[in-house]
């Protein structure tokens, strides 16, 4: 059964190893402001602040349906990207990549001029990333990111599987790429510190689901559990559960994906594990497993896909283990010390769901796993363009979303794409 709002089974690994916080106390009875923003990730959070500075007289809202650091944004593998993800690479767009590059890379020195400005010990560093392939499935997308990066003209290293071995610790790769441009970071910190540096004036209530949407006139009502809100503008910064709320159900589906988090290795293990002590690895095939060394010696790898629901947490936990000890043998046995599900937007050609859906009605979501980065850009954009300034052309850029089937019909062709994708990068899983 599809979720009506963020619920999971289990706790955030990123948010449980920070320090606790006190959540702000969830909206009770009835409210007014002039604006409501529903999801406080890092779209909902960079849209409420552009808008109040835009406004500065108007009262900004915002509702999460869990708490900061707890929801979908302390629950990603923490790769903060400056260009463009290897299924977006399309070298016959070059110019295009090339603005929305520049774009991304504006938004990310935003998120970590607000990680400064904090004051908090956050983990974000731009170590740059690997992307590897252990099957010719796997070289084939890795060569055609290659030649989008040339393209582009941006720099990047070969590798392989002698030297891959050599900085990451692992023979399951053939060959790989590293580019310099992106931050690994500790997700949930990173959110915390973007909210600790929103202003006073924008008041946020947290443990508060939006459970319905009505509209009187030119007034929308959010009606959650212990209250509802009433606003002449609403933004809708909740990815796929925006659908639960009559928005977008023919555009978007929700995928999840797993994580699982080793305690601190012992340093004789981390010895053993190669040069680079700070590494993140994506897959290039895009059903392949992720993987990070993180800076306090822990091992992350996120990997299996579920359609509109979690996976018993026994099978994700057998799934995760064998996709890090296929990878490290020598780590056979070795226990995650935390392992944890989040929801992903997807829409079918890639391209966000953003606008003004209905009058006074504004979304961005269907990130399709780069909610981070370009999930911070499309925040403030949309806050630009509610209140009618100019905006760079967000659909010529980033595309429209294609229309989906409906159920049983979207499900049966995920799961059937879901099975040959898999049978062909199996190698890569």
């Amino acid at each position: 059964m599809r979720q009506a709002f963020p619920n999971y089974q289990l706790k955030s690994g990123w948010n449980a190893l920070l320090p606790d916080r006190q959540a702000q106390p969830a909206l009770q009875g009835k409210q007014m402001a002039d604006v409501v923003v529903i999801g406080a990730g890092f779209t909902g959070l960079a849209c409420a602040r552009r808008w109040q500075e835009l406004a500065p007289n108007a009262r900004v809202v915002v509702i999460d349906a869990s708490e900061i650091g707890e929801g979908n944004p302390g629950r990603n593998s923490g790769f903060l990207l400056e260009i463009a993800l290897a299924e977006d690479a399309n070298p016959a767009n070059m110019q295009r990549m090339l603005t929305c590059n520049s774009l991304t890379q504006t938004a990310m020195q935003s998120i970590a001029k607000d990680v400064v400005a904090s004051g908090a010990a956050v983990d974000l560093e731009r170590v740059g990333t690997y992307r590897a392939a252990a099957s010719s499935a796997g070289l084939k997308s890795l060569s055609h990111y290659k030649q989008f990066l040339e393209e582009a003209g941006l720099p990047y290293r070969s590798l392989d599987q002698a030297q891959l071995r050599t900085e990451l610790g692992t023979d399951f790769y053939q060959a790989g790429l590293y580019s310099p441009h992106c931050y690994l970071a500790q997700p949930a910190a990173v959110i915390r510190a973007i909210y600790s540096q929103l202003p006073d004036s924008i008041s946020v209530f947290e443990n508060t689901p939006a459970l319905k949407l009505s509209k009187t006139g030119d007034q929308w009502t959010v009606t959650t559990d212990q209250g509802e809100i009433s606003c002449s503008k609403l933004v809708l910064a909740n990815n796929s559960f925006a659908r639960e709320l009559g928005v977008s159900r023919a555009r978007m589906a929700a995928v999840y994906t797993y994580a699982g988090l080793t305690p601190r290795l012992d340093q004789d293990v981390l010895d053993s594990l190669g040069s680079v002590t700070n590494w993140g690895l994506l897959p290039s095939h895009r059903l392949g497993s992720t993987l990070r060394r993180t800076a306090d010696g822990r091992l992350l790898v996120r990997s299996a896909h579920s359609y509109e629901g979690e996976l018993a947490t026994s099978k994700v936990t057998a799934l995760l283990q064998d996709r890090l000890w296929r990878r490290f043998p020598s780590l056979k046995g070795q226990d995650f010390e935390h392992v944890w599900g989040g929801a992903v937007g997807i829409t079918l050609n890639g391209a966000p769901v953003w606008g003004e859906q209905q009058p006074g009605l504004f979304i961005s979501g269907g990130c399709n796993g780069g909610g981070t980065v370009k999930g911070t850009l499309l925040g403030k954009l949309l806050a630009e363009s509610a209140l009618g300034h100019s905006v760079p052309d967000v659909t010529g850029l980033f595309g429209s979303p294609s229309w989906m089937p409906p159920e049983p019909l979207r499900r049966i062709g995920f799961h059937a794409n879901a099975a040959l994708e898999s049978w062909q990068g199996r190698q890569e899983l």
